[in-house]
């Protein structure tokens, strides 16, 4: 008999969907063993504190759908291909939450209504390549984006949209992406918006964010909140005046981090981040705030701002060597580092040098999967 703690997945029991390569394990066993290879990854450092792991519901946590629009015209299907070629309707994904299983559903027949068709990597014909829905927990609201080989069938789409808003008039933000390369490549340059509203709004512990179509946002809320809120109290504890947060992405770690009183320098590459990571400074009323879209090697603070602490939350592939030389040089009193791999992670600690673990903790972002995140506060050796 399977345990409480177990998803059952028909997708993966079938053998239709394998995303979820942990699915077989308890979600006890699967914390456990993710705590284990943290462990064993940072097993050279000597870590003052080992807080507990931060475990994730097991079912409808994820608030983002990235779904290949595969099939006819007539017969669309929203889902992935198969590991056997077939395309595989994932509406009802467990990860999901029901409300937006219902929505993709509904759009799996709008598609159908609107006479729009699926694009055919192999034959390099039809339009519509991905539907793209992101979800605000706060404000139950939605963002959905068409991912089309051209701007053919943007008429069909606008002519079609109030059939699709009289049942969800909570899709907020509508936009068209235009990826006309003939490669299984997610999104492409250019983002065409059919409604007013170009930015879905979305608040964790009191902290008012903004999400836009090409900026990064966690994937799985709850989890992510906790994630913030455990930031903001162990940079409370330092009480600095001066931040610095690279990849600020949105503004999730330093709007958290900041108050009134501190001087906040966000740093990031992407231009839609840096707007949402403004307009949330904007709101919370923080004047001392320079969110500004920029490598991180243009920004050298000098002597007279140089940050008590960096927050660092970078991709997967972690900050790299030039970044750990920049920060071994610029010497904050605290190091802040959010990590989505800890084997990149464990890397570049090895390169940041006269620091001392104070403490790390796990967050279960991504149940069912290997994969986690891993915050950990570095302090500057005396």
């Amino acid at each position: 008999m399977p345990s409480p703690h177990t998803l059952n997945c028909p997708h993966f029991q079938a053998q239709r969907c394998l995303s979820c390569t942990w699915i077989a394990k308890s979600y006890e066993q699967q914390l456990a063993d993710k705590q284990a290879t943290l462990k064993e990854l940072l097993r050279d450092f000597t870590i003052e504190n080992w807080h507990d792991p931060v475990p994730s519901n097991i079912r409808s946590f994820r608030n983002k759908a990235k779904m290949v629009v595969l099939g006819a015209a007539h017969q669309p299907i929203l889902g992935i291909l198969s590991p056997d070629g077939t395309p595989q309707s994932l509406n009802d994904c467990p990860l999901y939450p029901p409300a937006m299983q219902a929505l993709l559903q509904r759009l799996e027949r709008w598609i159908q209504q609107a006479g729009l068709p699926p694009y055919r990597l192999d034959k390099q014909k039809g339009e519509l390549k991905y539907i793209l829905l992101t979800h605000s927990l706060a404000h139950d609201q939605y963002l959905l984006r068409f991912v089309l080989r051209s701007e053919q069938a943007i008429p069909r789409i606008q002519a079609n949209l109030p059939l699709l808003l009289t049942d969800f008039p909570n899709i907020t933000v509508i936009s068209v992406n235009i990826q006309a390369i003939h490669m299984a490549i997610l999104e492409g340059e250019q983002e065409i918006f059919l409604t007013e509203a170009k930015r879905l709004p979305e608040q964790f512990n009191h902290v008012p964010l903004y999400i836009r179509p090409k900026s990064f946002f966690q994937t799985n809320p709850n989890v992510a909140a906790q994630l913030y809120q455990t930031a903001r109290e162990w940079i409370q504890t330092l009480q600095p005046q001066i931040i610095a947060d690279l990849f600020c992405g949105v503004g999730g770690f330093g709007l958290h981090c900041a108050n009134t009183e501190t001087q906040l320098i966000g740093i990031e590459i992407e231009p839609e981040a840096i707007a949402c990571a403004r307009d949330s400074a904007a709101v919370m009323g923080l004047k001392q705030v320079h969110f500004q879209t920029l490598d991180f090697n243009q920004c050298q603070p000098d002597a007279a701002c140089k940050p008590e602490v960096v927050i660092v939350n970078p991709p997967r592939r972690g900050i790299g060597k030039e970044l750990c030389h920049y920060l071994n040089t610029l010497q904050p009193k605290s190091i802040l580092y959010s990590s989505c791999n800890a084997v990149t992670l464990a890397q570049d600690l090895r390169q940041l040098t006269g620091y001392r673990l104070e403490r790390v903790q796990l967050f279960d972002m991504f149940a069912h999967t290997g994969h986690f995140e891993t915050l950990c506060l570095l302090a500057k050796t005396p």
